[in-house]
């Protein structure tokens, strides 16, 4: 069986591209006792896969070049020599881009094809819906009546900050970058308030318009200019979440800003930053949580998923140009059962 693998051909400097990534062709080796095979379906492209294409030390280890680029995938089981993972079950794994895998099974989770679409467990059933539902809950703490600020919030992550933070009763205003995505955060989820970045000429004035009352809570994605606007409009006691902050992920210097210490020591405001990894412990009531609100219709979804193995770099690189709404995705494959 012929097998295609994507490997980080080197080390981006700056925005990564297409040379960045070579693709390779083997033939998948017979399977030993305890192991399964695995069929790709569906793939997670996403903006933290940038630092680890880096060798700077990070609170994950980068890719090693010549070796395959690893992330977030829903495989089905196709062939089975563990007793375990019988032939046709789905997992969730951390899994190289291939489209086939031998893997041991260990830390795979399994899932129930019949609940929920599949491509959800790497969306807002997956990191990202965990990453919004701690950053938001445990750091922002919202209460009812605040004023809650999402930049990239048209994002897999920024969607479902948002729907929970009007879910607890608040104000919420996103921050995205085209017109098409604010009448999306404000007409099909609720948002009270969005901001395109890109067309507004002053950020400043922007975001003091669309918060009135101050910002409360400050869900980042982003870091830059969008930040340095909501920082100005902070209110006592404020809480900020640092989630990403792609505005520098392909800066080849140190970038300069605002000195954001006097701010947060006016306003006696805490600015954090957070892993999803370090509420590990609860994943499980945090899953249940988010499964909830999805069957019961509070929370909406959309994904943005492109076609084809071949295109699992070309949609990574899309991440950056903000070409995708809500969760980029590449279906790599059907399933056989």
């Amino acid at each position: 069986m012929k097998n295609k693998t994507i490997l980080l051909a080197n080390r981006p400097t700056g925005m990564p591209a297409q040379e960045n990534f070579r693709f390779e062709e083997h033939q998948v080796p017979e399977l030993q006792e305890g192991q399964v095979l695995l069929k790709s379906l569906y793939v997670s492209v996403d903006p933290y896969m940038r630092g680890r294409m880096s060798d700077a030390e990070s609170y994950v280890a980068p890719y090693a070049v010549g070796e395959p680029v690893t992330g977030g995938v829903v495989a089905e089981v196709v062939q089975s020599r563990n007793e375990g993972l019988p032939k046709g079950t789905v997992v969730l794994g951390n899994l190289p881009w291939q489209q086939y895998s031998i893997h041991s099974g260990k830390g795979l989770s399994t899932i129930n094809p019949d609940i929920t679409p599949l491509s959800y467990h790497l969306g807002i059933l997956g990191m990202p819906g965990l990453t919004a539902y701690f950053g938001l809950l445990y750091i922002g703490e919202p209460k009812p009546g605040e004023t809650v600020v999402v930049s990239g919030a048209a994002g897999a992550v920024g969607t479902v900050v948002g729907q929970i933070a009007k879910l607890k009763g608040c104000r919420v205003v996103g921050v995205a970058g085209s017109d098409e995505k604010v009448a999306y955060l404000k007409e099909e989820l609720g948002f009270d308030e969005a901001i395109n970045y890109k067309s507004t000429g002053n950020m400043n004035q922007a975001m003091a318009a669309a918060c009135p009352d101050g910002v409360d809570v400050y869900f980042d994605n982003v870091g830059g200019e969008i930040s340095d606007a909501v920082y100005l409009a902070l209110n006592k006691f404020a809480r900020i979440a640092i989630c990403g902050q792609i505005a520098y992920y392909n800066h080849t210097s140190v970038p300069s800003g605002m000195r954001v210490e006097p701010i947060l020591l006016k306003k006696s405001a805490l600015m954090k930053g957070f892993i999803v990894s370090d509420y590990a412990k609860d994943f499980d009531r945090a899953a249940k949580d988010l499964a909830g609100w999805v069957q019961e219709g509070k929370l909406q979804y959309q994904e943005t998923i492109t076609e084809g193995f071949d295109n699992i770099p070309k949609a990574f690189l899309g991440l950056f140009t903000g070409q995708n709404t809500g969760k980029q995705l590449v279906k790599v494959a059907e399933r056989e059962v």
